[in-house]
């Protein structure tokens, strides 16, 4: 269930090992953070477009958005200790993203159209991060068991989404 990924995304701890192959396990958790970013992003616009309606999968996107909260804080305190420069979307994509979602709201704002927007959203996301660990050779194993866990996150949102559909 999503509050079990919850729970496990705050008790994983990694420790960066200096090498060679550093920046690219920087790089997987950089993608983690950006796509944690934009999540929260779009669900906070959401949560804020639903807010006077009775849609039953706002408990929902709240649970959800509590769990990307948790892996960008965590790939964000992990970012700082090595110094990276952390990275969000840029204001332009949140901003065509918001708008979609405030489109998308208006012209549906069932919990199905609602559900199918936003798994669509984590499919993109859940792209991106694939892209990432296929793109470098040797990663650090905490770096892709964290990458591994939040593929599994996003897939039990998912999951989650698909019970409103």
């Amino acid at each position: 269930s999503l509050k079990n990924w919850s729970i496990k995304a705050k008790k994983i701890k990694i420790l960066i090992k200096k090498g060679e192959n550093m920046k690219d396990d920087l790089e997987i958790i950089k993608q983690i953070y950006k796509d944690a970013d934009m999540s929260i992003a779009s669900l906070t616009t959401l949560l804020t477009d639903l807010e006077d309606k009775d849609n039953k999968i706002k408990g929902t996107i709240k649970n959800i958005k509590e769990g990307y909260q948790r892996y960008k804080d965590m790939a964000q305190k992990i970012l700082k200790k090595e110094k990276v420069e952390l990275e969000s979307n840029s204001f332009m994509t949140k901003m065509m993203a918001n708008m979609g979602i405030k489109k998308e709201v208006k012209s549906d704002n069932s919990d199905a159209s609602i559900a199918d927007m936003l798994i669509k959203g984590i499919l993109m996301g859940e792209t991106d991060i694939d892209k990432k660990l296929k793109s470098f050779e040797k990663i650090d194993k905490k770096v892709e068991k964290m990458a591994t866990d939040f593929k599994e996150f996003q897939e039990d949102n998912i999951k989650a989404l698909k019970e409103h559909l």
